[in-house]
């Protein structure tokens, strides 16, 4: 299966009970900014990885 970045962060965002607001502000970003990664618009900065995977739930090794 082919997944966009932005998909798989709606998916596991949407899995935790989380609107992009409060994503947003569990990585100190928009919600604006949450949109966009997720409609694939824009992609986040690589310095957010290791915070979004920790808000996300996703843990290092897997095959999410």
């Amino acid at each position: 299966m082919n997944e966009t970045i932005g998909s798989r962060i709606a998916r596991f965002r949407k899995a935790n009970g989380m609107t992009q607001e409060d994503l947003a502000n569990k990585v100190f970003v928009t919600n604006k900014a949450v949109s966009k990664w997720e409609k694939g618009q824009s992609f986040p900065d690589i310095a957010l990885f290791d915070p979004l995977a920790e808000a996300l739930g996703v843990k290092e090794g897997s095959n999410e």
